[in-house]
């Protein structure tokens, strides 16, 4: 059985344009390996690190509460905290990119 901490995801709002979810990581805790589907907006609520691990290896990330980042869908990976305190986010999912 896999004793592994999970983060929490949090649906916030989800409407025609845009999925919004917050992550709560315990110390310990990580998201799981998964597959972002659209071009998303992460929001830093805490600041600390982020072990990111990918096919193409592992990287800490610092990050600073309320800095912004942005990736395009198709990245892979699963995302730990090694931080002593909890790590919280908020992500945004882009359904549609374009004008509306």
């Amino acid at each position: 059985m896999d004793m592994t901490l999970k983060a929490t995801a949090i649906p916030r709002i989800e409407d025609d344009r845009v999925i919004a979810t917050e992550w709560r990581m315990p110390p310990g805790s990580e998201t799981g390996w998964h597959r972002h589907e659209r071009d998303y907006i992460v929001v830093y609520l805490t600041s600390g690190t982020l072990l990111v691990e990918s096919k193409d290896g592992n990287v800490s990330v610092p990050l600073e509460r309320g800095q912004v980042t942005s990736r395009q869908a198709g990245v892979e990976h699963n995302v730990k905290n090694p931080n002593d305190v909890e790590f919280i986010f908020v992500e945004l999912e882009l359904k549609r990119v374009g004008a509306t």
